[in-house]
Parts: C-alpha cells; sequence; structure tokens
C-alpha cells in the first residue's frame, strides 16, 4: 500500500495523472460515508462497474485521496481496479487495456523495430518531431501488415504445439508489424509501388453498466468473531 501511495504522489507531482492498477485485498471509503468498504463489494461479481472519489487503504498511515474505477468484465478471474487522480466522469477504466499496446510499442518503437535507442535525443522538442513521423509510421506498417495477414489462407498455417495453442487465441508466427516492415522493403527492392494499407482502429473500450452503492448499514456493524 505504501509502495502504491508513493508512486501515486510522485506521478502527481509531476503532473501527470496516475493510472494504477491495485489487488483487490484493500478497502475504499467513498467520498461522504464514513465506513470503508471492500474493493471486492463496490465490484462484486461479472459484469458489475463501479467508480467515485473517495479515500484509498484503510491503514491511517496509508490514506490516500483518490478516485476508484472498478470494472468486472466477462472472460477476466478478477476486476481491474485502478486509482487515478480524474474525475470519475472524466475517467474510463477501460483505458487500463491499452497497456498492452503502450508496452509493445515501446518494444517496436526500439529494439523491436525503429531502434530508437540509438538516437541519443535530449531535447523533447526534437524527439516529439521525431515521434510524430515514428507514430505515422508504425500506423502505416501495421495497416499494411495487417491486411497481409488477412489474406494468408488459414489451411496454409503450419500446426503449433499443444502448449502454444492453449496460450494464445490467435496463434501468430510473425507479427503485424514485422509483416508490413517485408511487404514495404520488398515493394523498395524491386521497384513497386509502395503497399497503402487501410488501418481500422479496435472499438473504444466500453465497461458494464455502473453498479448501486452497496448498503452501507451491512459495513457499520461487522460480525464479529466470537471463540467460545
Amino acid at each position: 500500500m505504501e509502495i502504491i501511495r508513493n508512486y501515486y504522489k510522485a506521478i502527481t507531482a509531476l503532473g501527470w495523472h496516475p493510472f494504477l492498477r491495485v489487488n483487490r485485498q484493500g478497502k475504499f471509503r467513498p467520498k461522504g460515508q464514513a465506513h470503508w468498504i471492500p474493493f471486492t463489494a463496490l465490484v462484486p461479481a461479472v459484469g458489475r462497474s463501479w467508480q467515485g472519489r473517495g479515500t484509498a487503504f484503510s491503514g491511517k498511515k496509508n490514506h490516500l485521496p483518490c478516485t476508484l474505477l472498478g470494472c468486472w468484465s466477462e472472460g477476466y478471474s478478477t476486476p481491474w481496479l485502478i486509482l487515478t487522480d480524474l474525475p470519475p466522469t472524466a475517467a474510463n477504466v477501460g483505458w487500463y487495456g491499452f497497456r498492452a499496446w503502450i508496452e509493445h510499442g515501446f518494444k517496436k518503437i526500439k529494439r523491436g523495430g525503429w531502434q530508437w535507442q540509438y538516437t541519443r535525443m535530449s531535447d523533447p522538442a526534437r524527439a516529439e518531431r521525431l515521434w510524430l513521423a515514428i507514430a505515422l509510421a508504425t500506423w502505416w506498417l501495421l495497416a499494411v501488415g495487417g491486411e497481409a495477414e488477412a489474406a494468408i489462407p488459414a489451411e496454409t498455417w503450419p500446426p503449433l504445439p499443444s502448449a502454444v495453442r492453449s496460450r494464445l487465441r490467435h496463434p501468430r508466427l510473425m507479427s503485424v508489424f514485422r509483416q508490413g516492415w517485408n511487404r514495404l522493403l520488398a515493394a523498395l527492392f524491386t521497384q513497386q509501388p509502395l503497399p497503402i494499407g487501410h488501418g481500422q482502429p479496435e472499438p473504444w473500450a466500453i465497461p458494464p453498466p455502473l453498479s448501486l452503492m452497496p448498503d452501507f448499514a451491512a459495513f457499520a456493524n461487522p460480525p464479529k468473531n466470537l471463540h467460545l
């Protein structure tokens, strides 16, 4: 809890907006309420979501005023519980799903693609311009590579070991990024027109309907464990 609290404060001190995921063992006190509620009571089941201002973590030294965004979608064994400083009406818990894109994006920008690390740039203005070019080029490669992958007949894909199939929902032998890269290089080497491709963004994440506030009376006087 203390580590999360310190991260949160360090991020906000820089003028950024934290979006930190926490486990479901903690408690939250919604704004205007006197009692602490377990995270699990705010998002108790699949298909439920909740968001609101309040204080996270019941330990006196770890109190953290923040916004809690909670969501439990189909296909997940546990809910997403996100702490941020954004108002509840200005944040969407579905944004956390972009984390995978961000992590893969860092790989493609650096050693897995554009080799950004070799630029040694330290001027933010120069880096901003180059990152714009990298973003556009990445979108181009993904659009071209996506069309290339879609054109491969499914029956030509070689079989994968069962252990690999169990981990991958859609097995892929070569990344879409790399397929786009190869098609552009092939066009340059053969002096053919460069492929364009037509990319289509994924739908914006929409969390389940908001849950009703739990009954605070159930948390005002919790049952005591009496030992005879």
